[in-house]
């Protein structure tokens, strides 16, 4: 792991930062045009860069220790480069004129664990790419390019939950997004509570996963209920009649955007019930949940300072996130780390560092 100095021999022109995200409640819902409820983390990628004098782009990933180099419409062979690719790729369609840069990128947001590494990736690109270049993009514009520069050029066909969170989040609190409209609002954490993430131990990839199936099956879902999306699918017995498994898809996304909004204004007692049955609703009706993600959410359940818990992200592996009476989510990561060690599993508590 080098540092830019150490790579490149000089010192940046700029730098720039975002967060990880993990999702208390809407999930799958964003590309369904739906509600989300997502809460920042303290894990950060950084992106630092600079004029190169050669004249191609050169990435260093400081995690990977890995170098990529490219040229302009010229997509990179490694997949993390594709997303830093991207986002060059979509300032330069904006009219930006980018020069040939270089580029490190250090990051402690894990890999495959459904806590938006690439959206913080893309995030702390564009946010350093508009320092350097002194682009007029707002934060939603710059979410929104982040999205492109995934679906476009990473191969991730996702909605824009996770690059608005990283961009938009600040600490302690939620965002109540709407991904139709783009309303949002900043929320706080339920009084006299705290979030606790924890690995399952099993990394997934977006994009090898069925993350895009669920997508086109909700896709069809819509058009088999006649209507543009998911976020219109009003009718509970229109819903309940589609074979399977267009129904259970309906029905996870209609059910989470109600979890959603009740969790806007729910006591954390209530808001752990939502947790809980947004969990349900994964494993049963979407069908992304994994046994481990199941032993996991359900030590998290039963913990006595654990008011709910779910998985977090796309599913397929990845993390699980709760909800823990304030000051005690340390002791119990640890405590519920060490029943799914004895189960055979290998636990991470990721938040709180």
């Amino acid at each position: 792991m080098k540092s830019f100095t150490e790579r490149f021999g000089g010192a940046p022109s700029t730098q720039a930062s975002a967060p990880g995200r993990v999702n208390l409640l809407g999930e799958h819902t964003d590309y369904n045009e739906g509600l989300v409820l997502p809460t920042s983390i303290p894990q950060r990628t950084r992106v630092s860069l600079r004029a190169a004098v050669e004249p191609i782009h050169t990435l260093y990933s400081a995690n990977l220790d890995e170098t990529a180099a490219f040229k302009p419409a010229e997509p990179p062979q490694p997949q993390f480069a594709r997303y830093v690719y991207g986002c060059i790729e979509v300032v330069r369609q904006r009219g930006a004129i980018v020069p040939p840069l270089d580029i490190h990128v250090a990051s402690d947001v894990p890999i495959g664990v459904g806590i938006s590494s690439s959206a913080a990736l893309e995030v702390a690109t564009l946010r350093a790419l508009r320092q350097l270049l002194h682009l007029e993009l707002d934060d939603i514009v710059l979410a929104q390019l982040a999205q492109r520069a995934e679906v476009e050029f990473a191969g991730v066909n996702c909605g824009v939950l996770d690059q608005m969170a990283s961009s938009l989040l600040g600490d302690q609190s939620m965002l109540f997004l709407d991904t139709r409209s783009l309303e949002r609002s900043l929320l706080p954490l339920p009084t006299g509570t705290e979030v606790l993430v924890i690995d399952s131990g099993i990394p997934r990839s977006l994009a090898t996963s069925k993350y895009n199936e669920r997508r086109a099956e909700c896709e069809e879902a819509a058009r088999k209920l006649g209507v543009a999306s998911l976020r219109d699918a009003d009718d509970a017995l229109a819903v309940e009649q589609l074979p399977d498994p267009w129904g259970r898809r309906a029905r996870h996304v209609t059910s989470e955007n109600a979890r959603v909004l009740s969790a806007t204004h729910a006591s954390a007692e209530a808001f752990g019930k939502l947790m809980n049955a947004s969990h349900a609703s994964l494993r049963n009706d979407y069908e992304v949940s994994t046994p481990q993600l199941d032993a996991l959410a359900h030590l998290l359940q039963v913990d006595e300072n654990v008011y709910g818990a779910k998985l977090t992200g796309a599913g397929f592996g990845g993390a699980c996130v709760a909800l823990c009476r304030s000051g005690a989510a340390r002791a119990t990561g640890e405590r519920v780390g060490n029943a799914y060690a004895a189960a055979g599993g290998r636990a991470r508590v990721l938040v709180p560092m």
